[in-house]
């Protein structure tokens, strides 16, 4: 059972976000996960340009460390984001990292992954953006099992409790990898998402060959 935490915080050691990315890899370890801790903003991560070549050969034309990153997210049975707030949104950085994945979201690539995601903020919005986190990880194709959001500005002591819910949430991912926990109304939307996909690749086939050979090769197209 391997979980990635991926902290979008550019504060380092000082950031409250990276004490609750860890909280719950903590929560995860302690129920049995192999864990990995990852800052992308030590990584280089360019921006997308939305050329399409993804699409059509799985590659990027950047070079760069988003490619590995990934691969350590596929590699995952679950993923944890974490940002601060910035403006009621996740951080560029993470904003950045996201925007690359739209390959990721053709393919449905994280189905059969578990993920969560955690904010802080100053005095607001903190569970808006946990939600925006965990909707990504939807769009990609994962269930997710929760968040944490807490506001630090009035109440430096809140991050206390917070990590608490932190290690709480990383247990809850960690058993329902173990499990293989449902939920129906999130099955019935990935199932609508994956279905759309299918549909529009089909009709970019041409154009789009990666995408098709990949839902072909599930046996998806028929």
């Amino acid at each position: 059972m391997k979980i990635i935490g991926i902290n979008a915080s550019p504060r380092g050691e000082k950031s409250q976000t990276r004490r609750l990315v860890m909280g719950v890899l903590e929560g995860a370890r302690q129920a049995g996960a192999d864990i990995t801790f990852v800052d992308i903003c030590g990584l280089e991560i360019k921006y997308c340009t939305a050329c399409g070549t993804c699409y059509a050969t799985g590659e990027c034309i950047h070079d760069d460390d988003f490619p590995a990153l990934l691969e350590k997210m596929l590699e995952a049975d679950g993923i944890v984001l974490g940002s601060p707030n910035y403006i009621n949104q996740v951080s560029g950085q993470l904003k950045t990292m996201l925007d690359r994945m739209a390959d990721v979201v053709h393919c449905q690539a994280f189905s059969g992954k578990y993920g969560c995601a955690v904010c802080t903020a100053g005095g607001s919005y903190a569970n808006e953006v946990a939600d925006y986190m965990n909707m990504a990880l939807s769009n990609y194709g994962a269930i997710t099992v929760g968040k944490v959001g807490v506001h630090v500005g009035a109440d430096p002591h809140a991050i206390v409790g917070a990590e608490k819910e932190a290690k709480a949430l990383g247990k809850k991912l960690a058993e329902a990898i173990k499990t293989k926990w449902s939920d129906p109304a999130q099955e019935a939307i990935l199932k609508e998402r994956k279905e759309y996909f299918k549909r529009m690749i089909s009709f970019n086939k041409d154009l789009w060959k990666h995408e098709y050979d990949h839902w072909n090769d599930l046996g998806e197209m028929k």
